[in-house]
């Protein structure tokens, strides 16, 4: 049953950093969604910034920037192949480079672990988009906090249906430490007409004091082209 992603999300004070993969309601785009949040300085210190193949994550004022580690990255990319790659991390360019050798994205994520920021031991998502609109999602997590565990988590969505979608993000809700995000990817309906209307939708459902930067993509499955809309808070 399909879930409404924006009251998910007005209900939940901090699900940290998040993704949406699917499909318009017409059929005709493939969509993306990507935000983080952040609730210290240092995580609120930062902007989206467009590349020439994707996004890369920069601290707003770097003057006040203290550790860039876990949180100046390049959440999107975009290869010559049609792929668009997502990420909350610096996996987005493992998983470019296993591509780029003729591996899957799940040969690169098992060369990956959670983040090594205990006692959160914040979960790794990804996403892989191909050119015909199907994707991939998967979530790298500690083994209910256990940091000597990693349980790696992929799903496969190969027939994307209009107007839905699947949305993961790192936390289940607010808490010390933050709890992990469990189960399968939310299934949500995607009903935005275009990458403006469902990044306003989300921004307004996203903790106003949390919310950080989000990302929109629609991309035309016939013409392969980008609708792409970043709104930033700072």
């Amino acid at each position: 049953m399909k879930q409404d992603l924006c009251a998910l999300l007005r209900a939940n004070s901090y699900p940290g950093r998040g993704i949406l993969l699917g499909r318009s309601a017409d059929g005709k785009n493939a969509v993306i969604a990507y935000f983080i949040m952040g609730r210290s300085e240092n995580s609120r210190n930062r902007v989206f910034e467009e590349t020439p193949d994707g996004i890369r994550t920069k601290a707003f004022d770097e003057s006040k920037m203290t550790d860039p580690s876990l949180i100046i990255y390049h959440p999107v990319r975009r290869l010559e192949n049609g792929m668009t790659i997502v990420t909350n991390g610096d996996q987005t360019d493992t998983i470019r480079d296993a591509l780029a050798q003729g591996h899957c994205y799940r040969h690169a994520l098992n060369t990956r672990t959670f983040e090594p920021d205990g006692p959160n031991w914040t979960p790794r998502i990804s996403g892989v988009v191909k050119p015909d609109g199907s994707y991939n999602l998967s979530i790298l997590k500690s083994l209910d906090g256990d940091p000597a565990c990693c349980c790696r988590y992929f799903f496969e969505y190969g027939s994307p249906i209009a107007g839905t979608g699947h949305f993961i993000s790192t936390y289940q809700g607010d808490g010390s430490p933050l709890p992990s995000f469990a189960g399968e990817p939310v299934a949500v309906e995607v009903g935005a007409p275009d990458a403006s209307a469902l990044e306003k939708a989300l921004w307004e459902s996203l903790n106003e004091d949390n919310k950080v930067s989000l990302f929109v993509d629609y991309i035309g499955l016939e013409q392969g082209t980008h609708h792409t809309v970043i709104h930033n808070k700072q």
